[in-house]
């Protein structure tokens, strides 16, 4: 991979579904006028309706389905590959609902990031809502992290926060939380691309210029702490 350039950093989106968080990144590069590019989408499932939207902006798409791989590692194998094709600065999960094997990750150390809808470490894996509601928590969110072979576990880039109310459903609770995925990740790529982001000697994530990388959830939309 070359380092990032004049002529701008380049990403690859992975996504299973309807892509929304890939949505705001695809927003967050052309609306920020950001020297970035989403150079492709990738999907394990042909269906996926985020490529069919990102077909409609003009972003090169690829399906990898992992039904037609015998193993994990197969699967994976095929995925970098095409990921590869695009030689992107980074790779970008967005709801991509595959478990990465270790050689995967290590292949993309430093440069694979996920959004995962809890405030990490709590509520690892899968149904976080459901996880938030059974624990009584007052305060759920989200975490953009560095992947590492750990599952949901790696250096933390920023994380997000939402009220939990007393009458909330699994449903309600992932409806209200995407609004601050969506300006989270969009902030990331912009500290991204501009080469703002690094690891300190701790593996701490050190954004230059940016004081704080926590956002909530407020009555007139989401605030980092900084607009607060």
């Amino acid at each position: 991979m070359d380092t990032i350039s004049s002529s701008g950093c380049r990403f690859v989106v992975l996504i299973s579904g309807r892509g929304s968080n890939m949505q705001a990144i695809v927003n967050a590069v052309h609306e920020g006028g950001l020297a970035a590019q989403v150079c492709a989408v990738v999907s394990n499932k042909v269906d996926a309706a985020g490529l069919a939207w990102a077909r409609d902006q003009g972003i090169p798409t690829v399906a990898v389905p992992h039904r037609d791989y015998s193993s994990r590692e197969a699967f994976d194998a095929a995925l970098a590959d095409a990921i590869d094709a695009w030689q992107p600065h980074y790779v970008l999960l967005a709801g991509f609902m595959r478990v990465l094997t270790p050689v995967f990750v290590e292949r993309y150390s430093g440069r694979l990031i996920n959004i995962h809808p809890s405030i990490l470490p709590a509520f690892p894996g899968l149904h976080t809502h459901q996880q938030a509601l059974a624990g009584g928590v007052q305060w759920h969110g989200c975490t953009v992290h560095f992947v590492t072979p750990v599952l949901d576990h790696g250096p933390i880039l920023a994380q997000g926060l939402v009220p939990v109310l007393a009458e909330d459903t699994p449903d309600d609770l992932a409806a209200r939380l995407l609004q601050v995925e969506h300006r989270l990740y969009a902030d990331v790529v912009r500290w991204l691309a501009e080469g703002r982001v690094a690891l300190d000697a701790m593996q701490r994530v050190q954004v230059r210029g940016v004081d704080s990388r926590a956002f909530v959830l407020t009555p007139r939309g989401v605030a980092s702490a900084q607009e607060l």
